[in-house]
């Protein structure tokens, strides 16, 4: 395997489940890798407009009061 950084050699580290490159010290992990090239879900946007929320009542409690100092 080449480093895709400076096209040096890549040696297997049992210890981290990874490659790591002789010259420039890349390390390349395999599990990234494939959550990397796993497909992308595509997330739903919201319709643009009024919030849900904006209408809901607030209630905040005492201490949500700022009281100057004397």
């Amino acid at each position: 395997m080449t480093c895709s950084r400076c096209c040096g050699r890549m040696l297997e580290d049992h210890f981290l489940d990874s490659w790591r490159c002789l010259n420039c010290g890349r390390v390349h992990y395999s599990v990234i890798e494939q959550h990397r090239l796993a497909p992308q879900e595509k997330i739903l946007a919201l319709p643009r407009g009024v919030p849900a929320f904006q209408y809901d009542e607030v209630h905040l409690g005492a201490e949500s009061f700022i009281r100057r100092a004397t």
